[in-house]
């Protein structure tokens, strides 16, 4: 997984203050500190990484292989590889993942999905964090 690997380089930022309406697509990686209006979708050619900061608010649906939330999102999360889950992470909808670590204080208005093609006998991972403060 991404442990192992190099992580894909966050090339794109939407600042704090910035505001974006409109769906957006990003290759690489996407580090999210202001608000989006509409979806995030990673190029599937490649893999991505997408960090929703502290300070962000995103309000659509979020398509990315490793997904990093410590703010706020509205809409389905799709996380092809792994979804960190900070402290401070909000989400009101949906989460699909493979790989789910969340951390406490982290919380979810709506059903934990695991990817398609996971048997009920191959459960996906499921990390709870350690507290560390």
């Amino acid at each position: 997984m991404f442990g192992k690997k190099t992580q894909p380089p966050i090339r794109s930022l939407v600042a704090p203050g910035s505001e974006i309406r409109g769906s957006m697509s990003f290759t690489d990686g996407l580090r999210v500190d202001g608000s989006v209006v509409g979806d995030l979708r990673a190029n599937e050619d490649k893999r991505s990484i997408l960090v929703i900061s502290e300070s962000a608010h995103v309000t659509g649906q979020i398509h990315a292989d490793h997904v990093i939330i410590n703010g706020h999102v509205q809409g389905p999360v799709h996380a092809s590889e792994l979804l960190e889950l900070q402290p401070k992470a909000r989400i009101e909808g949906d989460v699909h993942y493979k790989a789910l670590e969340m951390h406490q204080g982290a919380t979810i208005t709506g059903q934990l999905r695991p990817m398609l093609g996971v048997g009920l006998e191959d459960k996906p991972p499921l990390k709870l964090a350690a507290n560390n403060g």
